[in-house]
């Protein structure tokens, strides 16, 4: 890019923070910092030409774990482990929504449900007999009773005909939300670059240089806030995990209303402007999913159509709108890397598939690291 010198003296020079990735960590980084140094120079460089990533392609969640996902977390994680993942993942949807406010996430408590294909017979019978013990774990954080058995009132076949329900997850409006971020950043004086790719970068005493598909330029601190493309910049144990999501036309009369989890929550679904908005599949192809390419594939689009067919809308014709999918940062440990990395260099990264959940908390640990 051949730049001028007012591009260079207003965008690039005596830059304090710069930011890579303009997603949930990010901003929320950016508006930390702003409040920690008001007059701080902010500059996140993004290479999408919207936030790329997960932040603007997952399915709007506001949701912690269901209680399949609970269990499964203490197979490899210990007990205190699984409660503090749930407690900073319910910190952050507070944060968030803080952050925001309800009627700009078109925040929406209808609760949460798990499914139970007939044939997981016994996977429903160990989430009852751990169902109270899960309760009393999770009391001291919310007050009230998480989980407890619903009837099969949206009618959906080949199911156990119980739910487990969580009365505490939301759903929100993805679109909204990082619509909101990016204005409320860019109020506070964050400048934000678009189509600008990191390359590498290197350190000197006292600042960072950092080489783009666009310019050189240096910062005093780099914040790296990339999360699924993490491993394209800095060696951590973070790999890059696709979610494949399709979107159904919109249904007349329908009644279905909430957000639905399926198969130790490797699906899920929800209701969206009379629509049904259904993702996951990742579990029939591991190691293809393991990419930062966005596209689709066969194998799982067509799992995602039968579900709709045969659990979801058995009797209701439905087209299919829109495909898509976005990336996420996961590792064989759940909880997210927030640390140093060197004297001017940081990062915030491995959310796990909770972007939405602990996005907000993740992006304010990384600023109170600097």
């Amino acid at each position: 890019m051949n730049l001028s010198y007012w591009e260079i003296k207003s965008w690039l020079t005596n830059i304090d923070f710069c930011i890579v990735g303009s997603g949930i960590v990010g901003l929320n980084c950016a508006l930390q910092l702003k409040e920690q140094f008001p007059k701080a120079k902010i500059l996140i460089l993004e290479k999408g030409t919207l936030p790329q990533g997960a932040s603007t392609k997952n399915a709007g969640f506001a949701c912690f774990g269901s209680l399949s996902e609970i269990l499964d977390d203490l197979k490899t994680h210990s007990e205190e482990d699984v409660i503090q993942l749930i407690s900073k993942r319910v910190n952050g949807l507070k944060l968030l929504r803080q952050t925001l406010g309800d009627k700009q996430l078109n925040y929406q408590q209808l609760g949460g449900y798990e499914l139970f294909l007939d044939a997981d017979e016994a996977l429903f019978q160990s989430c009852i007999s751990k169902k109270e013990t899960i309760n009393t774990w999770l009391k001291p954080l919310f007050k009230d009773s998480v989980f407890s058995l619903k009837d099969n009132l949206f009618n959906f076949k080949n199911v156990n005909e119980q739910y487990i329900f969580n009365q505490f997850e939301g759903q929100i409006d993805t679109g909204n939300m990082m619509e909101s971020l990016l204005e409320k950043a860019q109020s506070k004086g964050v400048k934000i670059l678009n189509n600008i790719q990191v390359q590498n970068f290197s350190e000197d005493t006292d600042s960072v240089k950092i080489k783009s598909n666009q310019f050189e330029f240096s910062a005093s601190k780099l914040l790296i806030a990339t999360n699924g493309f993490a491993s394209q910049l800095i060696n951590q144990k973070v790999k890059p995990a696709r979610a494949q999501v399709l979107i159904t036309k919109p249904i007349e009369n329908l009644d279905i209303k909430g957000t639905f989890h399926l198969d130790r929550g490797y699906y899920y679904f929800r209701n969206i402007d009379n629509r049904i908005l259904i993702g996951g599949g990742r579990n029939l192809d591991y190691k293809g999913e393991e990419t930062t390419e966005f596209n689709q594939t066969a194998i799982i689009q067509n799992k995602l159509e039968a579900l709709l067919k045969t659990i979801i809308l058995p009797e209701t014709p439905f087209e299919i709108d829109h495909r898509w999918s976005g990336i996420m940062g996961v590792g064989n440990q759940k909880k997210a890397i927030v640390k140093q990395l060197s004297n001017h260099v940081f990062c915030g990264v491995r959310l796990g598939g909770m972007g939405v959940a602990i996005g907000s908390l993740v992006g304010k640990e990384l600023a109170d690291l600097v």
